[in-house]
């Protein structure tokens, strides 16, 4: 059955493929699925199969030579296995298609392999060791739901860990060609029913093709009940006949019925962007349209990284809810996505530290709450673990009272010089200015494009004004996000928090991962300890203050129960006056979820939903109205490191017209307009 849009199955690791060797007709050895007993492929022919079956039947080589649109190629399959097909596709675009045109992959896998086992059967193929050794560098944890690779500047990978058909309900994207891939429907029949073809419809473009090596039955006739025109074309090797075929029309998407305001605008051109805001959030976003051959304008008035994301030392962690919901999965797929991308961004790790996080669980009810989140997230344990105070000290290389969760793909990262690496980026020139007006160039054309008032750009006099006219607009602009008319109906409450920096004696000790409770303590850079921070809501104060330093000893000595004490036996000096420190202020919307997505035209939306006022119940088919080409990404709050990385993609995945990393309901669940909706509903609304 196919998923409904607001459904998501149960956050959990997935089973590995249980594999076994076996020797093909050519007496080479081959991966054999011991459950479905049936081959991934022949080590003899599999190749030339994925060629003719896929390649040649959806005409790959031909349209990737004539591909002009600024959009990628989509892609999608249903199975990913070993990834051939996916390989084979990335070559054979790589060999036809243009060097601006862009390929995006989108497969699914229920049971993904092992990595050593990935790498083995990839080994077969010598001329694509290279190309299988990105896949294998970034392959992701067993963890159900959307993991992105970066295979090379042209080319992403979006897996979809799960069901095939659950997943393809989720997918918020379209395709152009598919892949209509997995073990033979006698082997594996749960896969090939009409719901699996339906959502293929429902996910293609007009003109989408696929190919197919089966001709069996139940797919011909699931295929042609779900729209697809398909024709018998020559086989492969000793199967005499095979499937190929088109869809012309797709079919509506219906999910939107319930929550018509989600509707994605129209796509746009998007040449030059500027983007407000050099912090986490903008460059993150910055960084992001440039690898997309986006011309990016950076603006931000103090320069890269100089306000909230200017910690020399930033955690990179999550705190999960005990029971599921849609924040704790955004924030985790944030978690996921944010370690592969800085490995692929800084595999020297001049940047960041992959030593793990432990959240300690000081207290009875953390210590219940931790065992009913263990209990309800059956993840693997190289996502997170439960560990007792022995372990929990062992890592932390500290004597512990008490044991916790450890986390151990997440650590910490040098914020600051992270958003200067960004805004350096090829495509994004950054300029030191405010941004005083912003207007659309023309109300009544929706592709008029942005004109931005500026003033004191680049050392020059910070009273003289000039314009600049973009395509495309994102504000990522943290406290001041919601200060344009056009994102005012935004809430965004200013959060004051303050870090303390000790320089540790010879031979004090120090954490050896970071270790938080209720504050945290960063593992030692250049011989400074970083502890902290302070909690301070509805503050705007960005001014360092000796009682805050006071605050975070008290919070160091109650997460580390003796540390402080240590440290003063070493010979720190630890009165709040000798403390360095540094404070800023966050951004944080109502629900502390971020806001990453298209600005909604507020008023529109009040108008359009106005009887939903009196009953939630009645929701009309009128599609959300939104700022065209106007973009935000802002209330990350504390865990922006975890966050914007994956809301950059989401943002630049929309703008730019390719499937979204993250399924529908999260993407939702981000969607700025989601307050201008609850507050309609509870009679908040102006």
């Amino acid at each position: 059955m196919t998923a409904a849009p607001d459904h998501l199955p149960p956050l959990a690791g997935l089973e590995s493929a249980r594999l076994d060797w076996r020797q093909d007709d050519s007496g080479e050895s081959a991966p054999h699925s011991s459950a479905f007993d049936d081959v991934y492929f022949s080590r003899h022919d599999g190749r030339a199969e994925t060629e003719h079956v896929f390649l040649a039947a959806n005409r790959l080589p031909e349209r990737f030579r004539e591909w002009q649109a600024t959009r990628p190629f989509v892609i999608g399959e249903t199975g990913f296995g070993t990834g051939l097909n996916m390989l084979c596709a990335w070559a054979c675009f790589d060999a036809h298609a243009p060097a601006d045109a862009r390929l995006h992959l989108v497969s699914t896998e229920k049971f993904p392999l092992a990595r050593d086992d990935l790498a083995r059967a990839l080994a077969a193929w010598p001329d694509l060791a290279e190309r299988a050794a990105a896949l294998v560098a970034q392959w992701p944890e067993p963890v159900a739901g959307v993991h992105r690779l970066w295979l090379d500047r042209r080319v992403t990978l979006d897996l979809h860990f799960g069901d095939t058909t659950e997943r393809l309900a989720l997918l918020d994207g379209a395709v152009d060609a598919w892949f209509l891939d997995g073990f033979a429907p006698s082997k594996n029949p749960e896969m090939w029913h009409d719901a699996l073809f339906a959502a293929m419809a429902a996910r293609s473009r007009p003109g989408a093709t696929f190919a197919t090596f089966t001709c069996a039955g139940v797919v011909k006739r699931g295929l042609r009940a779900a729209g697809f025109a398909w024709r018998k074309v020559p086989g492969f090797g000793r199967k005499r006949e095979m499937l190929a075929g088109e869809i012309e029309t797709p079919p509506a998407d219906e999910r939107r019925r319930a929550t018509p305001w989600f509707t994605p605008p129209a796509a746009r051109p998007a040449r030059r962007v500027a983007v407000i805001g050099a912090g986490l959030a903008g460059t993150t976003v910055a960084a992001a349209l440039a690898r997309r051959g986006v011309a990016v304008t950076l603006i931000d008035r103090e320069g890269p990284g100089a306000g909230a994301s200017g910690n020399a030392q930033g955690a990179l962690y999550v705190k999960l809810a005990a029971d599921t919901n849609l924040q704790s999965r955004a924030y985790l797929a944030g978690l996921l996505h944010a370690r592969r991308w800085l490995e692929a961004l800084d595999p020297d790790q001049a940047l960041w530290s992959p030593g793990g996080v432990l959240q300690l669980a000081t207290g009875e009810r953390e210590a219940r709450r931790q065992a009913r989140f263990l209990a309800n997230h059956p993840l693997p344990a190289s996502v997170v673990r439960g560990v007792d105070a022995g372990e929990a000290g062992r890592l932390a290389g500290l004597d512990l009272p008490h044991g916790g969760l450890d986390y151990p793909l997440a650590g910490w990262v040098r914020s600051d010089a992270l958003c200067r690496r960004l805004a350096a980026s090829d495509g994004v020139s950054a300029v030191r200015g405010e941004v005083r007006g912003l207007s659309p160039i023309a109300e009544d054309d929706e592709n008029g494009g942005w004109r931005l008032t500026l003033s004191g750009d680049d050392g020059g006099d910070k009273n003289e004004e000039h314009t600049l006219e973009v395509d495309q607009v994102v504000i990522a602009a943290a406290t001041a996000s919601n200060g344009f008319d056009q994102t005012a109906a935004l809430p965004l409450q200013p959060v004051r928090g303050q870090i303390s920096r000790l320089t540790l004696p010879p031979g004090a000790p120090a954490p050896a991962r970071v270790v938080c409770a209720g504050g945290y303590a960063m593992p030692p850079l250049n011989g400074q300890l970083t502890f902290g921070a302070s909690f301070a809501p509805n503050d705007a104060d960005a001014t360092a203050r000796e009682a805050d330093h006071a605050f975070n000893l008290e919070e160091l000595e109650r997460t580390l129960p003796g540390y402080p004490a240590a440290l003063a036996e070493a010979g720190a000096d630890l009165s709040p006056a000798a403390l360095g420190g540094r404070a800023a202020v966050r951004a944080a919307s109502p629900d502390k979820s971020p806001y990453a997505g298209p600005v909604p035209d507020a008023e529109a939306w009040r108008h359009d939903y106005a009887a939903m006022a009196k009953d939630a119940t009645r929701i009309p088919a009128t599609p959300g109205r939104h700022h065209p080409g106007l973009w935000i990404s802002a209330a990350h709050g504390s865990r922006g490191l975890s966050s914007a990385p994956l809301t950059a993609e989401l943002i630049a995945s929309r703008l730019c017209d390719e499937p979204l990393p993250l399924e529908t309901p999260l993407a939702d669940h981000l969607h700025p307009g989601r307050r201008v909706i609850r507050d309609l509903i509870r009679g908040q609304g102006r």
